[in-house]
């Protein structure tokens, strides 16, 4: 049976090397894999240990992490009409299950997230979904398009 639990410091190892499985099968990485897992842990490990805006769940089977969702706060600027009483947005990312755990797990995952950012009064939840992946936030009340519009900074 798949546990799902926030993440802990002690899990940015493991989740580092999930975070190399899912973007490297995606596109030819141009980082070392070793120099990756090494700074990407280090970048999980510090943010789950500030408490700051990212927030972190992992799958979990027989002790050992199959998935992770991330999510980060971005607080909006206080707003003194009625159209929201929510004053911040949620960037979802990083929704992985290994090839071997699939199956619900990451709709688990999801629902996790999608649970935390309803207890904490988030207005609006954006992500950039993979092809493959479409289906499942569709299917959790995204929409494609929508009012949310984006800018691509570097080419």
């Amino acid at each position: 049976m798949i546990e799902i639990r926030t993440a802990a410091i002690t899990d940015a190892g493991a989740l580092s090397e999930l975070r190399w499985e899912f973007r490297s099968a995606q596109d030819p990485p141009t980082e070392a894999h070793d120099a990756f897992v090494r700074r990407c842990g280090e970048w999980m490990r510090r943010e789950l240990s500030i408490g700051g805006s990212w927030k972190a769940w992992v799958a979990v089977d027989q002790a050992v992490i199959v998935g992770q969702v991330w999510v980060q706060t971005v607080q909006k600027i206080p707003n003194p009409v009625a159209d929201s009483e929510a004053e911040h947005l949620a960037y979802l990312s990083n929704l992985y299950v290994t090839a071997s755990a699939r199956g619900g797990a990451g709709t688990r995952l999801l629902e996790t997230a999608l649970d935390w950012c309803r207890a904490n009064r988030i207005d609006r939840v954006v992500l950039w979904p993979s092809k493959r992946s479409v289906t499942l936030y569709l299917g959790h009340g995204f929409s494609r398009g929508g009012d949310v519009m984006e800018l691509k900074i570097r080419r």
